[in-house]
Protein backbone atom coordinates (compact mmCIF):
# COMPACT_ATOMS: atom_id res chain seq x y z
CA UNK A 1 0.00 0.00 0.00
CA UNK A 2 1.52 3.42 -1.29
CA UNK A 3 0.92 6.78 0.65
CA UNK A 4 -1.82 8.70 -0.69
CA UNK A 5 0.30 11.88 -1.51
CA UNK A 6 2.24 9.42 -3.61
CA UNK A 7 -0.63 7.85 -5.33
CA UNK A 8 -1.97 11.36 -5.82
CA UNK A 9 1.53 12.73 -7.20
CA UNK A 10 2.10 10.03 -9.57
CA UNK A 11 -0.95 9.06 -10.89
CA UNK A 12 -3.89 11.85 -10.13
CA UNK A 13 -2.32 15.33 -10.47
CA UNK A 14 -1.41 14.25 -14.21
CA UNK A 15 -4.83 13.62 -14.60
CA UNK A 16 -6.09 16.91 -13.19
CA UNK A 17 -3.87 18.80 -15.60
CA UNK A 18 -5.04 17.10 -17.98
CA UNK A 19 -8.66 18.65 -17.30
CA UNK A 20 -7.32 21.61 -16.79
CA UNK A 21 -5.39 21.54 -20.19
CA UNK A 22 -8.89 20.41 -22.06
CA UNK A 23 -10.50 23.39 -20.47
CA UNK A 24 -7.90 26.10 -21.49
CA UNK A 25 -8.07 24.89 -25.22
CA UNK A 26 -11.70 24.18 -25.07
CA UNK A 27 -13.01 27.42 -23.29
CA UNK A 28 -9.87 29.83 -24.67
CA UNK A 29 -9.00 28.36 -27.79
CA UNK A 30 -5.10 28.32 -26.99
CA UNK A 31 -2.80 26.72 -28.55
CA UNK A 32 -1.28 24.03 -26.83
CA UNK A 33 2.31 25.51 -26.39
CA UNK A 34 0.59 27.74 -24.61
CA UNK A 35 -1.41 25.81 -22.25
CA UNK A 36 2.16 23.86 -21.55
CA UNK A 37 3.49 27.32 -20.94
CA UNK A 38 0.93 28.27 -18.35
CA UNK A 39 1.00 24.99 -16.89
CA UNK A 40 4.42 24.43 -16.80
CA UNK A 41 4.52 21.26 -18.64
CA UNK A 42 6.00 20.23 -21.92
CA UNK A 43 4.06 20.52 -24.77
CA UNK A 44 4.14 16.76 -25.59
CA UNK A 45 2.72 16.36 -22.16
CA UNK A 46 -0.21 18.52 -23.67
CA UNK A 47 -0.67 16.21 -26.69
CA UNK A 48 -0.64 13.01 -24.47
CA UNK A 49 -3.25 14.25 -22.64
CA UNK A 50 -5.45 15.41 -25.21
CA UNK A 51 -5.10 11.69 -26.94
CA UNK A 52 -6.27 10.91 -23.25
CA UNK A 53 -2.73 8.54 -23.73
CA UNK A 54 -2.50 9.18 -20.20
CA UNK A 55 -5.24 9.11 -17.38
CA UNK A 56 -8.15 8.26 -19.46
CA UNK A 57 -10.03 6.04 -16.60
CA UNK A 58 -9.45 7.82 -13.95
CA UNK A 59 -10.10 11.10 -15.90
CA UNK A 60 -13.94 9.40 -16.70
CA UNK A 61 -14.55 9.20 -12.97
CA UNK A 62 -13.45 12.59 -11.81
CA UNK A 63 -15.33 14.60 -14.19
CA UNK A 64 -18.76 13.38 -13.16
CA UNK A 65 -17.68 15.11 -9.19
CA UNK A 66 -19.11 18.66 -9.38
CA UNK A 67 -16.13 19.98 -6.85
CA UNK A 68 -13.65 18.89 -8.99
CA UNK A 69 -15.49 20.51 -12.59
CA UNK A 70 -15.42 23.33 -10.19
CA UNK A 71 -11.98 23.68 -9.19
CA UNK A 72 -10.81 22.88 -13.03
CA UNK A 73 -12.92 25.38 -14.30
CA UNK A 74 -11.72 27.82 -11.56
CA UNK A 75 -7.57 26.96 -12.19
CA UNK A 76 -8.54 27.43 -15.81
CA UNK A 77 -9.46 30.99 -15.52
CA UNK A 78 -6.93 32.14 -12.80
CA UNK A 79 -4.46 30.77 -14.69
CA UNK A 80 -5.89 32.58 -18.27
CA UNK A 81 -5.84 35.56 -16.17
CA UNK A 82 -2.46 35.91 -14.64
CA UNK A 83 -3.77 37.15 -11.40
CA UNK A 84 -2.99 33.79 -9.48
CA UNK A 85 -0.06 33.19 -7.65
CA UNK A 86 1.74 29.66 -8.30
CA UNK A 87 1.15 28.88 -4.43
CA UNK A 88 -2.77 29.74 -4.77
CA UNK A 89 -2.48 27.04 -7.68
CA UNK A 90 -1.20 24.82 -5.67
CA UNK A 91 -4.19 25.00 -3.29
CA UNK A 92 -6.38 24.42 -5.65
CA UNK A 93 -4.65 21.42 -6.61
CA UNK A 94 -4.54 20.18 -3.46
CA UNK A 95 -7.84 20.95 -2.65
CA UNK A 96 -8.99 18.46 -5.57
CA UNK A 97 -6.65 15.71 -3.79
CA UNK A 98 -8.69 15.95 -0.74
CA UNK A 99 -12.23 15.84 -2.77
CA UNK A 100 -11.17 12.78 -3.58
CA UNK A 101 -9.64 11.23 -0.27
CA UNK A 102 -12.76 12.23 1.54
CA UNK A 103 -14.75 10.24 -1.06
CA UNK A 104 -13.99 6.68 -0.07
CA UNK A 105 -15.99 4.70 -2.72
CA UNK A 106 -14.44 7.53 -5.42
CA UNK A 107 -10.56 6.66 -3.62
CA UNK A 108 -11.45 2.93 -3.84
CA UNK A 109 -12.55 3.18 -7.53
CA UNK A 110 -8.91 4.88 -7.81
CA UNK A 111 -7.10 2.37 -6.49
CA UNK A 112 -8.36 -0.28 -8.51
CA UNK A 113 -8.05 1.58 -11.71
CA UNK A 114 -4.34 1.88 -10.50
CA UNK A 115 -4.42 -1.76 -9.51
CA UNK A 116 -5.96 -3.03 -13.06
CA UNK A 117 -3.34 -0.44 -15.18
Amino acid sequence: MRPSCEVVSRYVLPVFRSMVAKDMMSKYKISQSEVASKLGVTQAAISHYLKSKRGAKMASELETIPEVKAAVAKISEELMSKKSEDDLLFDEFCGLCKIIRKNSLLWERMEAILQNR
